[in-house]
């Protein structure tokens, strides 16, 4: 068994599915996955918690199957959050380089990120993350590790990312009541980016696209650093909606038939190829063409990565994106989805897997386990940070007053 300061969790509260990632991480750095979990999300919409108690165990189960695949005690996790709610802004800050010498020191890069974090924000939001892009010395620009240059002026342009209190609180709040402590929370994007991107597409530019179940987020990555992040309220739950409408067929049977069926280009599908619909009601299922599902989904499809487009456009960063883009999540898995993507996109598009990790590589190899395995790297290399305190579970003791309020309320 593995040491605890080895062991690293990956928790992604998502909207169609909660995953738990458990990673071992060795001397050398290396992380192999050794443990997953997985259940059905309950509690969320559109990445955002809206019933506590139904996520809270969801994230139970799938804390207790990766448990007991790895054969270790779950007490902390690197959590993902999401949704409409997320915000980000680039920043810069200058400060003069301190000292008789006039060499960078921690102290300066710490002073100069403080001062480009200084924007005014409204009360009901929050910082989650600060990431540098580039720090710049008497107007020498480029450097990614200012540490012991000497200059008299430093100044860093930061990536800003911003949440509403409310909705990362909630998050924190499910994991504690599910008995875990929270060593941070982590931009589902970036977690995605570190699982799936390759350094190579991270320095020429990159477009990462990750298509959950309520909502799409989206990463730009220029020279290196991320440069723009932002959440799309659309998903996959959409294409299933739209099934269930076209075909009238029930939600569970719509979602089944989209994932064994879907395809996002309709020149894909051979126009003879046929596929059962379960029908409403009792009635019979009906028998029709996979062209016709294509054909609901297509349009759809298309409506989403134009967004993506128009946001990256809107941005400022369509030219800057050499190395393409990388289409990944749960919704992604589907045929066509990265075909669709280069021809609206106009660039070339691959469909993102988690890479660059052991263990059990043949299990996380698909797109739906990119954000918990990107949190379990992301975890990997921050694996020392607590940046919550782990609120006492108090389930037991709600429960017995809870129960003594509906005795009282019987006999009164």
């Amino acid at each position: 068994m593995a040491k605890d300061g080895s062991l690293v969790v990956g928790l992604d509260i998502g909207t169609t599915k909660v995953c738990a990632i458990v990673v071992e991480v060795d001397a050398d750095g290396a992380v192999d996955i050794i443990g997953i979990g997985h259940s059905p999300s309950r509690g969320l919409r559109k990445g955002v918690v809206v019933n506590i108690d139904a996520t809270v165990d969801s994230v139970r189960r799938a804390v207790e199957d990766a448990e007991l695949m790895a054969g270790v005690e779950i007490r902390s996790a690197f959590v993902g959050i999401a949704g409409g709610h997320i915000k980000g802004i680039n920043s810069r800050g200058v400060i003069a380089i301190a000292g008789k010498d006039h060499e960078v020191t921690r102290q300066d890069v710490e002073r100069v990120i403080d001062a480009a974090k200084a924007v005014a924000l409204p009360v009901d939001r929050e910082v989650i993350h600060i990431l540098p892009q580039e720090f710049i010395i008497d107007d020498q620009t480029g450097i990614k590790e200012p540490l012991g240059m000497t200059g008299t002026r430093l100044e860093a342009e930061v990536h800003i990312v911003t949440g509403a209190v409310a909705s990362a609180q909630n998050i924190i709040k499910c994991a504690n009541k599910a008995g875990l402590e929270v060593q941070d929370i982590v931009l589902q994007q970036l977690a995605s980016s570190e699982a799936c991107l390759t350094p190579e597409e991270k320095e020429l530019g990159c477009i990462l696209v990750d298509i959950g179940g309520g909502t799409t987020d989206i990463a730009v990555f220029v020279e290196g650093s991320i440069y723009h992040t932002s959440v799309l309220a659309v998903g996959g739950d959409m294409l299933t909606n739209d099934i269930a409408i076209g075909l009238r067929t029930p939600r569970p049977e719509a979602e089944s038939i989209k994932r064994k069926f879907g395809c996002a280009l309709a020149s894909l599908v051979k126009p003879d190829e046929k596929i059962e619909v379960p029908s409403v009601g009792g009635r019979r299922p009906r028998v029709l063409t996979r062209q016709t599902l294509c054909e609901i989904i297509q349009p759809r499809l298309e409506e989403l990565i134009a967004m993506v487009d128009r946001d990256v456009r809107r941005a400022g960063f369509a030219g800057r994106v050499n190395g393409g883009a990388v289409v990944t999540g749960g919704s992604s898995i589907m045929e066509g989805v990265p075909e669709l993507a280069e021809q609206i996109l106009d660039m070339p598009v691959r469909r993102g897997v988690p890479r660059a990790v052991g263990g059990l590589t043949d299990v996380i190899s698909n797109p739906m386990y990119a954000t918990g395995v990107g949190l379990g790297v992301y975890g990997a290399a921050h694996r020392t940070r607590r940046k919550f305190k782990k609120v006492t579970d108090r389930n037991i003791f709600d429960k017995v007053i809870a129960r003594m309020k509906e005795w009282f309320g019987e006999i009164f």
